[in-house]
């Protein structure tokens, strides 16, 4: 018997589960808290409270993890020296420590416009190699003709050993700007990416696990470690990726939508007969405009170990995650008591920070470049918790303000963590879950309640009404972007005789989600589904993934003044030249295939289990006689590396 193991180490939580290949079902799931900065050891200790028995019959491992998205959010990247060739946009921001613009770079039929000034990148690389972590390459047209690309990556493995990325490698996109941003960011990834790799690869090693080892990318699919290796940037948003497939999987349905509701997040997407919605457009990360196609989602600040507070008797959740009363109080022994004995505030001093709920400790994250207030403030702060009152207790006005200013600091470098009450901890004290510890959630919607004017239980009802809310106005506004957010407010409200009606199921995960059904269901007439081990989807859905690649090869005439002869082909391998056209056409197929089946390999799939599409697409005018002016040939390439635990192979079944 084989068995598959998928993790996902999230934002808050990372998760584990084993699936048994003969039936596909999950014998197995846990959930341990993500560290920081350390996420490693959060899947040590997830894998250490799986059943051990199993995992040395495991034989197929897939990760997806945040660890490229809160690089790129917090800017925790490596330094990278980017080399841009040719004409560059030189009054634009690019997302490296050190840039050179040199000559060089070709026209749009990949000529060479400039010769490329080897020597001014040969000084630049021999200066910066000893405080880079790696290279970005992005040339003018290196889609059209990557060779100025090639030649500086051949020159920098010439002098040293630094990981090098070409632009050209990652997109086949116009856009010179778009693609130096995305093979800058890239390269800040290569380092932390390899790390975190090379420590998963040696702790399943450890546990005797001899499997294939692959990663969920953003749009769904997967590869194997030495393509994540080189590309990590396509691991961003993975964790909406891998919720829409193990929602899918889970509920089993190939259509529906979903909403993921993590410790810092709520995410919603879609899928429509087994095929994820991919945006058309390269995502965001962290203000940067990337080449790198994700899913389509829609995210909100909220989530259940978002913080709970009230001002002016209105009651506001997030956008910041904390550490929920319920969980601090079993992490911390002397919590409760400290709780408990908190200093009440003047409703009129109350804020984000300032509440008799609000504690902080200290992270392991390094303490560098601080403000003298910063530095008074982490001073007090340590390995327990502290009360924000106790911190401002002797501050007038002015004082609490820089207070204030300097604890939104410390905790935006994440050198402190918050804790606070949560949507967690009031299904904690409405009876709907009770994991953690009950008294320390209902101490603090006691205090909560107060200065809301309303009963312990009203206000927390309140809490979890405001939550589903935010969950159906997201949901609503993902499937239907074209109606104004406050539109979908007004039909949320109930004040109209008419509500929202899904055609297509919801499909809830994460953690208690199944105490919002109720709720959802009285704001959207949905057919809303919490499947089994709904709380672990990430982790099914990193597993669960295929193996696609998609290769687009483009063709045109070397001339409209000719358009019968000489045809060129750009592609990610370079530019070709071909008299005929049929040739040309001929060549592209046959390249798309063989860069399909070298991906599938590389993922465990063999030639005749990939299935492979072809498909071509051809633009010309009205009655043009001639060979098309433009074709774009498209081969795409789909495995399933879960058939190495199904115990298949070809289609026939292996005895094992």
């Amino acid at each position: 018997m084989h068995y598959g193991l998928g993790i996902d180490a999230g934002g808050t939580y990372t998760d584990a589960v084993i699936v048994r290949g003969s039936d596909g079902a999950v014998i197995d799931a846990k959930k341990s808290f993500t560290t920081y900065p350390d996420i490693q050891q959060g899947i040590t200790n997830v894998l250490d409270s799986l059943d051990q028995q199993y995992l040395k019959d495991v034989n197929l491992v897939s990760v997806s993890t945040t660890l490229s998205t809160n690089a790129l959010l917090e800017n925790t990247g490596r330094p990278v020296g980017l080399i841009l060739v040719g004409e560059q946009a030189t009054d634009q921001v690019y997302p490296a420590e050190s840039i050179i613009f040199v000559s060089g770079g070709h026209d749009t039929n990949g000529e060479e416009e400039y010769p490329l000034d080897i020597e001014a990148v040969r000084e630049y690389v021999e200066a910066s190699r000893s405080w880079v972590s790696a290279y970005a390459v992005s040339a003018y047209f290196g889609t059209r003709n990557p060779e100025h690309e090639l030649a500086v990556k051949s020159m920098i493995h010439s002098i040293t050993d630094l990981p090098v990325v070409c632009g050209h490698e990652l997109s086949q996109e116009l856009g010179v700007y778009e693609r130096a941003v995305t093979a800058a960011l890239n390269a800040q990834l290569i380092p932390v990416t390899c790390q975190f790799v090379n420590g998963v690869a040696l702790d399943i090693k450890k546990r005797g696990i001899d499997g294939r080892l692959l990663m969920l990318k953003c749009d769904g699919s997967v590869y194997n470690i030495e393509d994540a290796l080189e590309r990590p940037i396509e691991t961003i948003f993975s964790g909406p990726a891998a919720s829409i497939l193990g929602a899918s999987y889970l509920a089993k349905v190939d259509t529906c939508a979903v909403i993921d509701v993590g410790g810092t997040s709520t995410d919603v997407s879609s899928i429509k007969g087994g095929i994820p919605q991919i945006s058309s457009e390269g995502c965001m990360v962290g203000g940067w405009k990337t080449r790198v196609k994700a899913m389509t989602m829609e995210t909100s600040a909220l989530g259940g170990d978002s913080h709970v507070w009230v001002k002016d008797k209105n009651v506001h959740i997030g956008p910041r995650r904390v550490i929920p009363l319920c969980v601090a109080a079993e992490l911390f022994p002397g919590f409760l008591h400290l709780l408990k004995h908190s200093k009440m505030v003047l409703r009129k001093d109350t804020g984000e920070n300032y509440q008799q709920t609000k504690f902080v400790i200290r992270t392991e994250y390094e303490a560098t470049g601080l403000q003298v207030k910063e530095k008074e403030i982490l001073s007090s702060i340590g390995d327990e918790p502290v009360s924000i009152v106790e911190l401002t207790d002797m501050a007038d006005a002015r004082e609490m303000m820089l207070v204030d200013k300097a604890i939104d600091s410390l905790i935006n470098k994440r050198l402190v963590q918050s804790i606070g009450f949560t949507p967690t901890d009031v299904l904690h004290v409405l009876g709907e879950y009770g994991q953690w510890n009950k008294e320390a959630s209902e101490t603090g919607a006691t205090y909560l309640s107060k200065y809301a004017n309303m009963g312990k239980y009203e206000f927390c009802r309140h809490v979890k009404d405001l939550f589903a809310f935010n969950m159906a106005h997201d949901l609503m506004s993902f499937l239907i972007p074209t109606i104004p957010q406050n539109a979908i407010d007004e039909v949320l409200s109930g004040n109209y005789p008419a509500r929202f009606k899904t055609d297509i199921p919801v499909v809830l995960l994460g953690g208690p989600v199944s105490a919002y059904v109720d709720e959802l269901k009285s704001l959207i007439d949905a057919d809303v589904q919490v499947p089994q081990f709904a709380s672990v989807g990430n982790a099914v859905g990193a597993l669960v993934g295929k193996s696609v690649k998609r290769v687009e090869i483009m063709i045109k005439p070397a001339s409209l003044m000719n358009p019968d002869s000489d045809f060129l082909v750009f592609s990610s391998e370079g530019r070709e030249r071909f008299e005929r056209y049929s040739d040309a056409v001929d060549y592209a197929t046959k390249m798309g295939h063989s860069q399909v089946l070298n991906y599938e390999k590389r993922c465990g799939i063999i030639k005749e289990d990939t299935i492979i599409n072809v498909s071509k697409h051809t633009t010309s005018p009205d009655n043009w006689p001639h060979p098309p002016i433009e074709t774009r040939i498209t081969v795409v390439g789909v495995g399933d590396p879960m058939m190495a635990i199904r115990g298949t192979y070809n289609n026939k079944a292996v005895f094992l």
